[in-house]
């Protein structure tokens, strides 16, 4: 999942972003307002972490417009103000959370998996698909409590983030954008993607079919779950 930090400490930006990749997200960082507003108008992001105390900026007018040109985008505040004032104005402008500084990065990353739950109506981060049991947490994939190791990182990104959106078909680009961070030259007819999906569905048919893995025809590819 794609993160955006914009925090003008450059060290504690460093910080969260070799956190969050460790843990699997695709991280950019902008140190300054005038950029963080330039990449919000032109790219999609899951996740916007925001500093209030910007030097150049006002970390509230990047709230708006991060949820006019990124409503999907979950948001969450990071900053050193301690007014409940700040605080209250965030959430009425449509902030997912709000962690004051000094923060854990444990703590952090609990509630952006929080936020993702609530987001995509799970209840659980494990999931079972027929004989298939997922784990959004471990990152692991068992079929009647055997792994499947051979699995790779990209491959169970890809069957994460359609979990995610279960019952809904994502297309091509929308999966690229969100697993790879680009579109990848911009080529709408790489096959890549399709490559993936086959590289999954042959590993997981070697324990059983993964019917639940459905191909849409002209669109892209979703997770049907009742």
């Amino acid at each position: 999942m794609n993160v955006l930090i914009i925090e003008d400490e450059k060290s504690l930006a460093k910080e969260l972003e070799i956190f969050l990749s460790t843990n699997n997200y695709l991280c950019e960082i902008c140190y300054n307002g005038k950029t963080a507003s330039e990449k919000i108008a032109i790219n999609l992001y899951d996740f916007i972490l925001i500093d209030l105390g910007l030097p150049d900026y006002e970390g509230l007018d990047l709230l708006k417009e991060a949820k006019k040109h990124n409503p999907e985008a979950a948001c969450i505040i990071l900053t050193a103000r301690a007014e409940v004032y700040d605080r209250i104005k965030g959430l009425d402008l449509g902030a997912d959370d709000y962690l004051p500084k000094p923060f854990s990065m444990l703590e952090l990353q609990s509630r952006m998996q929080a936020i993702v739950r609530r987001k995509f109506g799970l209840k659980h981060t494990i999931v079972t698909l027929g004989n298939f049991v997922i784990d959004l947490n471990d990152r692991t994939i068992s079929h009647n409590s055997t792994e499947v190791s051979t699995i790779t990182k990209k491959e169970f990104d890809l069957i994460a983030y359609l979990i995610m959106n279960k019952n809904r078909t994502l297309t091509r680009p929308q999966l690229s954008e969100h697993i790879w961070g680009s579109l990848v030259n911009d080529d709408y007819d790489s096959n890549y993607i399709d490559v993936h999906i086959k590289n999954i569905r042959k590993k997981l048919s070697a324990f059983a079919p993964p019917d639940w893995l459905e191909t849409v025809r002209g669109l892209g590819y979703k997770i049907k779950m009742s």
